[in-house]
């Protein structure tokens, strides 16, 4: 049980935490995220610390200080509670990864020994499964394979040493997740604090192929520079994957509140610790209960993805969020303000039967999800039938939605083109490794003509 605030069993405790804990500790953090949202990753990663962590009641104060970004990520230095906060919070990141060591190496034996050098026993014990993960950039080792070998061994070889006993390794379940990442001659060791990736929150069980991740949809949020209270719509919402990012942002819902972490079976876990930042997240949600009118707004063709959509939102905790079956070339602002629209372009094979029509009857349309094979989408070429959407879509942008500022997402650069648009910006962003481009189109009335077809 968790000691109340006041009284000595409280300050005991207190001191106590002090004392195991934080307060003289700091360690590296990295938050890998989906190339193309370093940036907005350190913008959150800041939040999350100034409103998280810094003055934590129980724990004397503290900080998250964010580091260098780098290609897929983000590095960040901070106490215990900094690395549990962006776990719990972060909507961008992937997972979050404590550095353990770092090294120069020149084959698999310094890797070996520098990995043995680590004193495992004190993040887990060897009756706990365990997993080894290896990346590698320009690497001279032979083979990987090989390589990540090494790393499980000399992990285990240590423990062993040290009790008499070692870990079994569980690839799909472990208790204790290892991250190796190699460059050309360095070596670094990670212990994942996460568990399952951060993307999956645990309340997206119904979807269609190959749907867009929650963190890639968080970050597309942030890069188009919604804030709640601004009118958002997606008009093809599909299973919800925007809406329900846009959502818990709005109702302050913390994006880990419905799951479990990685750092829960590490020996530095603190229950008392958890609950209290866990219960500073429900008691946020509580009170965002008492906003009534968030302005998110969603439709689809289907009325199946409806379903789907509305079954996701409701185990997200939102309820009552407005929904409509409707083909996006007939869509039309739902508020007077102008806000910000955001979709996940249909691409990928051309046709496909959607499910019901808005009477019931059975509607084709243009594809609205990706397939799983990537590959699928580079053979991919526009037809008649996707042009003649486009030129439909756009056009309903042009005339309908004056004001409004609309982002596209799709890994077809001849989009605009196709909606007889001309983009603003354009952002490079990767879906998985499938590459993508996020259009911004400023919406004037009217039409513009003699538009090229290329990029």
């Amino acid at each position: 049980m968790v000691p109340s605030p006041s009284g000595s069993a409280y300050n005991i405790a207190f001191t106590r935490l002090q004392k195991h804990y934080m307060a003289p500790s700091l360690f590296d953090w990295f938050a890998p995220c989906p190339r193309g949202l370093e940036a907005p990753l350190v913008a959150e990663l800041a939040e999350i610390g100034e409103r998280h962590v810094a003055g934590a009641p129980l724990f004397g104060g503290g900080a998250l200080d964010v580091g260098t970004q780098v290609p897929g990520g983000v590095h960040f230095r901070g106490g215990w509670v900094a690395g549990i906060a962006a776990n719990l919070h972060s909507r961008i990141a992937s997972r979050v990864l404590l550095k353990i060591a770092q090294g120069p190496y020149r084959n698999e034996n310094d890797i070996y020994e520098l990995t043995h050098r680590q004193r495992w026993e004190q993040w887990f014990t060897p009756s706990q499964t365990m997993r080894v993960d290896l990346t590698a950039i320009k690497s001279p080792v032979k083979s990987l394979e090989f390589t990540t070998l090494r790393v499980k061994d000399a992990v285990c070889d240590r423990l062993r040493d040290l009790s008499g006993a070692r870990p079994s390794i569980d690839t799909a379940q472990p208790d204790v997740r290892v991250f190796v990442f190699l460059t050309m001659n360095e070596c670094t060791l990670y212990l994942d604090t996460s568990g399952e990736p951060l993307f999956k929150r645990g309340w997206r069980l119904d979807k269609g192929a190959a749907p867009l991740r929650e963190n890639l949809a968080a970050g597309i949020l942030r890069l188009t520079g919604w804030t709640p209270g601004v009118p958002l719509f997606d008009p093809m919402c599909g299973s919800g994957t925007f809406l329900a990012e846009a959502a818990q942002t709005a109702l302050d819902i913390a994006p880990g509140i419905g799951r479990c972490f990685g750092f829960e079976k590490l020996k530095p876990f603190h229950a008392g610790m958890w609950q209290k930042l866990k219960g500073a997240a429900l008691e946020a949600k509580r009170a965002a209960r008492q906003k009534e009118n968030i302005d998110i707004f969603g439709s689809d063709i289907s009325g199946d993805m409806l379903d789907k959509a509305r079954a996701n939102l409701s185990r997200a905790g939102i309820h009552d969020l407005p929904l409509k079956q409707l083909d996006a070339r007939n869509m039309t602002p739902l508020t007077e303000a102008p806000g910000i629209l955001v979709v996940n372009s249909p691409y990928g094979e051309r046709i496909e039967v959607r499910g019901r029509g808005p009477r019931g009857e059975i509607r084709e349309t243009s594809r609205s999800r990706r397939e799983d094979d990537g590959e699928a989408f580079a053979r991919a070429q526009p037809n008649p039938t996707d042009i003649e959407f486009f030129v439909s879509f756009g056009n309903a942008l042009k005339q309908r939605f004056p004001g409004w500022r609309a982002y596209v997402l799709t890994s077809d650069r001849k989009l605009p083109g196709m909606m007889r648009l001309r983009e603003s910006t354009k952002t490079l962003l990767f879906n998985g490794t499938l590459e993508c481009r996020l259009f911004r189109f400023d919406l004037v009335a009217g039409s513009m003509r003699n538009r090229p077809t290329g990029e």
